[in-house]
């Protein structure tokens, strides 16, 4: 996004010399992801949602932040995992879609056949997400490497947890990515916990961004709860890269204030924590310094809250009674011969 400079006679100057209008966007983004995301909860309590639902809680700023760093008018690319829906939002992904995704519907982007944000669309800018932790380092760094093979001033952006740090498949693409000097963002959400599985019992290292130093790259460490603290060490990573200074760790330090998904009732949490944490709350830490510092008033905020409210109101109006994809439908688009056949052909004596 490009940035705009602030009047010098500004007690309050913004950081990153973002303008107020961005400020807006910024909340916007993030009020729109949580938003989303209580919907569908509201969705699966009532058996709307097909599967499993997976939260951003509390990790918002993180998704927002860094994504809002990309220039879609230059052709950047990022590839997100289950708790970066609001990096698909800012990418152009619709909320309209991420309802159709994860009630199964027909007119989805996967046509009903793969659920919650696992869809793509390069156009738009998003390279739709592998599940096994750590492997779409490797892919995007292919991806960034075709960049550079082009010509092209394109950045890549990588979203991986705690628990992604700790396979192969992050330290393969990682060597990759070093030794090439890739235009590659690497984003890491650490928030504590590889499932149930606390920092200190998958990792000795105190840090992540110190695991940079095997590669030979910078990396950098940010509050994960300030999403201007994200876009601005995500900015200046992202214009690292395009100016050809290749690749940077980028660890963000965070918190999901829920579980895994909405099946896992989180009892591997020390007592206490959560609470904690709910103190900082990216969205109210935000909305709080907006007003502070005369960034953004209180009717201003209200009326994103309005337009947010709106939006999925209409987005849930759409598709809720959309029909699922019908059985005949289930060999379109897959290897198979014949492409089409009746129901239940395969059960048929053969020859």
């Amino acid at each position: 996004m490009p940035a705009k400079s602030q009047a010098k006679s500004d007690p309050h100057p913004i950081p990153a010399g973002l303008s107020r209008s961005q400020l807006l966007e910024l909340y916007y983004w993030m009020a729109l992801t949580r938003a989303l995301e209580e919907r569908l909860v509201s969705l699966h309590r009532q058996g709307r949602v097909v599967g499993g639902l997976f939260r951003s809680l509390g990790q918002e700023a993180d998704a927002v932040g860094s994504a809002y760093a990309l220039d879609r008018s230059r052709g950047d690319i990022l590839s997100p995992l289950i708790r970066n829906l609001g990096s698909m939002l800012v990418q152009g992904a619709t909320p309209l879609e991420v309802l159709r995704q994860y009630m199964a519907k027909a007119e989805s982007p996967t046509r009903g056949r793969e659920l919650n944000i696992h869809f793509n669309d390069l156009g738009r800018g998003f390279l739709g997400q592998i599940s096994p932790l750590g492997d779409m380092v490797p892919v995007m760094a292919g991806v960034t490497l075709s960049f550079r093979m082009a010509g092209q001033a394109r950045v890549g952006m990588v979203y991986v947890g705690d628990g992604a740090m700790s396979t192969g498949a992050f330290h393969e693409g990682m060597s990759l990515v070093a030794a090439q000097r890739l235009p590659l963002v690497v984003i890491c959400e650490n928030n504590g916990f590889a499932y149930s599985t606390p920092h200190h019992r998958q990792t000795a290292v105190a840090e992540l961004k110190t695991k940079a130093l095997a590669y030979g790259i910078p990396g950098v460490t940010a509050d994960g709860n300030d999403v201007l603290a994200v876009y601005e060490v995500s900015r200046a990573a992202v214009d690292r890269a395009r100016s050809g200074g290749g690749p940077t760790l980028v660890e963000l330090i965070t918190f999901r204030r829920r579980g895994h998904a909405e099946h896992d009732n989180q009892s591997y949490m020390p007592p206490g924590l959560i609470e904690e944490w709910e103190k900082r709350d990216p969205i109210d830490q935000y909305k709080s310094r907006l007003t502070a510092s005369a960034w953004a008033t209180t009717p201003e905020l209200l009326q994103v809250d309005e337009r947010v409210a709106g939006e999925l109101d209409a987005a849930v109006a759409q598709c809720e009674d959309e029909a699922q994809p019908g059985a005949d439908t289930a060999l379109a688009g897959v290897l198979a011969s014949p492409a089409s056949a009746e129901i239940e052909w395969y059960r048929r004596p053969r020859g």
